[in-house]
């Protein structure tokens, strides 16, 4: 997890074989949700804000694309990493 001006961020690939279509977006925006400050995605220098399943679809990420998670306020690192644990579960897909 990196620090900079007290923004944390982790990566994560996407390993659904649909890629992060509607469903995980979905979940993903209500995940979100639950923080006090943003949580932002970012693939290739396009950032989406996390809260917003078509801010979220507009990335464009299919199975094996880096994407970057990073949320303002340290206190809500469970939310990132909540998040982070849905990559790694591929969606529960």
């Amino acid at each position: 997890m990196n620090m900079l001006d007290n923004k944390l961020n982790k990566t994560a690939t996407v390993i659904n074989e649909l890629g992060l279509h509607a469903r995980p977006a979905a979940r993903i925006a209500a995940i979100a949700n639950e923080a006090q400050s943003d949580v932002w995605l970012y693939k290739n220098g396009e950032q989406a804000d996390a809260t917003s399943i078509i801010d979220i679809l507009s990335l464009a990420c299919f199975k094996g694309t880096v994407v970057t998670l990073e949320i303002s306020n340290p206190a809500d690192a469970p939310v990132l990493n909540k998040i982070i644990d849905f990559f790694e579960r591929g969606f529960e897909e």
